[in-house]
């Protein structure tokens, strides 16, 4: 059943005993609106009830009910409603690893980095896997359930949604300038670091780096450095750090910053994202 009110948009977020751990939600949102953002993991989403509309790769979509949600890792992205009800949603976020080690059996010879040309697609026999899988971790199935579900999905992404990506030719090498200054803020999300650090570090002048990050990567270097700091927040919060904690330990000003920003990419609290941790841990 769909929220009626801003009041009653929920998310319930969980890692599921799967390769290594797989995180799932459930979610329904009506007024909720997510900033841009990225996630390290791959987003597959499966639309319930309702519609959303979501930015990603440079363009709006609509995904409504029965078709899925397809984001690629660090693939900056939005979301809001489509309808005036809103939108509910089952999704999985597989890592790159998970993929690679299905895709390790079909490209045994090459390195395989899966890429989902469309943001929104319509498979009856992917939703109804998606679905039973939901419903069997749901349920607490047998582990071998859960994982040859879960490798039937990522083989049907591969195969049927997926094509290797290639990045494009670095002929002025300023892309490797710009992933050199990416990679320190995924190392040191928590940092105070200066513009003239950053453009130091890719070895461009101020100017250039900030219209080429913008132009490379569709996001600014301080909203970056925000989503490298909530991935790290995530983390620490799923290893049972406290909120507070979290919050100096991640370079954020203090509790309510972080609040606001992890709120506006998770559609929910750090407060309720740790509860949801913990009472994880102890079943």
């Amino acid at each position: 059943m769909l929220a009626q009110s801003h009041k009653d948009d929920v998310a319930h977020y969980q890692m599921a005993q799967v390769l290594n751990g797989l995180e799932i939600v459930k979610a329904c949102y009506v007024k909720r609106t997510f900033a841009k953002h990225v996630h390290e993991e791959f987003t597959v989403g499966l639309i319930e009830h309702g519609a959303q509309r979501f930015y990603r790769s440079g363009n709006v979509h609509i995904a409504d009910q029965h078709t899925i949600i397809l984001v690629n890792a660090d693939d900056v992205h939005t979301g809001e409603a489509a309808t005036d009800y809103g939108w509910q949603y089952r999704a999985m976020y597989p890592t790159l690893s998970q993929f690679s080690s299905v895709a390790s059996e079909l490209f045994p010879n090459g390195h395989y980095l899966p890429f989902f040309k469309s943001a929104v697609v319509q498979d009856e026999m992917l939703a109804r896997q998606l679905r039973q899988l939901f419903w069997h971790i749901d349920n607490h199935s047998a582990t071998l359930m859960l994982e040859t579900l879960t490798y039937n999905i990522l083989l049907g992404l591969l195969t049927h949604h997926a094509t290797n990506r290639s990045l494009p030719n670095d002929i002025t090498g300023c892309r490797s300038k710009l992933l050199r200054a990416k990679d320190y803020l995924d190392a040191y999300p928590q940092a105070e670091v200066s513009l003239e650090a950053l453009a130091s570090i890719a070895g461009l002048s101020q100017y250039h780096f900030v219209r080429q990050f913008k132009k490379t990567f569709d996001i600014t270097p301080h909203s970056y450095q925000i989503q490298a700091r909530l991935k790290k927040a995530k983390s620490l919060l799923r290893l049972g750090v406290k909120p507070v904690d979290v919050a100096i330990d991640c370079g954020f000003h203090d509790q309510s910053h972080l609040n606001r920003h992890f709120t506006r990419v998770m559609g929910i609290s750090p407060g309720k994202f740790f509860q949801q941790a913990i009472l994880y841990k102890t079943h």
